[in-house]
């Protein structure tokens, strides 16, 4: 009877994480349009200024690592639950300091 109870149990488990999965399918496809969208900006502001814009590279790092969470936790290399249920993640490389277009 025991194991029955814990064969019940860990399934209740395996469907709840993969419940979050689908959310974070979701939030993965809001994250690629977040991306696109300041990759595009990021090169028109190069065009216009010949410079970058920094905040947008800072954020753009900080987007990319959280998608790495995501899809670590999605492919189960990762059992912890990514933002928003726990902290967003730290930087883990920090942006060139120069740009260069060779």
């Amino acid at each position: 009877m025991e194991a029955i109870e814990t064969t019940l149990l860990s399934r209740k488990k395996i469907v709840i994480r993969f419940l979050y999965t689908l959310f974070f399918l979701i939030v993965l496809e809001i994250i690629k349009v977040i991306i696109q969208v300041a990759v595009l900006f990021q090169y028109i502001y190069l065009f216009i200024t010949k410079a970058h814009n920094d905040p947008v590279r800072r954020f753009s790092n900080k987007v990319s690592i959280f998608a790495y969470r995501v899809i670590r936790y999605m492919t189960l290399n990762e059992n912890k639950c990514p933002y928003p249920f726990s902290d967003f993640p730290k930087e883990m490389d920090v942006p060139e300091p120069e740009v260069h277009f060779e």
